[in-house]
């Protein structure tokens, strides 16, 4: 926890502040002032013989200007009278802190800075003697601004827009994609191929049966170019398929029609 110094220089001349809540969109609007300019003025008047004090607050012209959606100008409210409110018995005080090297301005116009390795300061400004509410004057220019936040805080996030050019960079939906017209293509040629003679099959399958003992199904119809329900049908007759194993999938020829494995007997 960084040491922090307290200055009671507001406590011991017994400075008395108000304490007055104002409007969110005011505030916005002092934000913008530069440097130490004018943000309004404050009248305090009496009226009467009762001695009642009436205060209110008159906003800069030049801090009027509320922007809304689409660019949408509209003008602040100038006049805010105070509703005065007691401070109900309670004690309350107005602090300030300032980080070590940060310059410090008081109320009464004076300055100080910091060395810059000193630690943080906190400052008792005043005690609370007064708390006020500053409310906007009911006029033609507030309801305006209060049009305005109502628009703003209906304001939807997400917004659907109406592209006026077509989109060319992405992806257009298409009838078929491409691997779908390959294998229509595949299917329509193996379904026009002819079914050869079966002895002429049967010699195929034997030479390819020479080079390797197991085959799948794929290879022997591009081996064969015959339809595969036709291909098969040659296959129960002369092969085995595997349905487990090693070679799973995969036909080989029967044991009676395996000659290429056969071992020749040496004389003793």
């Amino acid at each position: 926890m960084s040491e922090k110094e307290v200055d009671l220089t507001g406590a011991k001349q017994n400075t008395g502040v108000w304490l007055v809540k104002v409007p969110k969109y005011l505030s916005q609007q002092w934000e913008k002032a530069t440097g130490r300019g004018e943000v309004g003025k404050l009248r305090i008047c009496k009226k009467g013989n009762q001695g009642k004090a009436e205060v209110s607050f008159t906003l800069n012209e030049d801090l009027t200007a509320v922007q809304g959606l689409e660019d949408k100008m509209v003008s602040a409210p100038r006049e805010h009278p105070f509703t005065m409110q007691s401070v109900g018995g309670q004690t309350l005080a107005v602090f300030t802190e300032n980080s070590s090297g940060q310059s410090e301005e008081r109320s009464d116009g004076s300055s100080g800075s910091g060395a810059g390795s000193g630690p943080d300061k906190i400052a008792l400004e005043g005690v609370v003697v007064q708390r006020a509410e500053c409310r906007p004057a009911a006029s033609e220019s507030y309801m305006r601004l209060k049009r305005l936040q109502i628009e703003e805080s209906s304001k939807p996030v997400r917004l659907s827009q109406q592209l006026q050019n077509p989109v060319t960079n992405n992806y257009k939906p298409v009838a078929n994609h491409s691997y779908n017209l390959e294998y229509e293509r595949k299917k329509k040629e193996e379904g026009k191929r002819a079914r050869a003679d079966k002895q002429q099959v049967l010699d195929m399958l034997f030479s390819a049966f020479e080079k390797h003992q197991y085959y799948n199904i794929k290879d022997l119809v591009d081996i064969t170019k015959q339809p595969v329900i036709y291909l098969k049908e040659i296959l129960r007759d002369i092969g085995v398929y595997n349905v487990k194993g090693t070679h799973k999938n995969t036909w080989e020829l029967r044991p009676e029609y395996r000659h290429y494995q056969g071992e020749e007997k040496t004389d003793e």
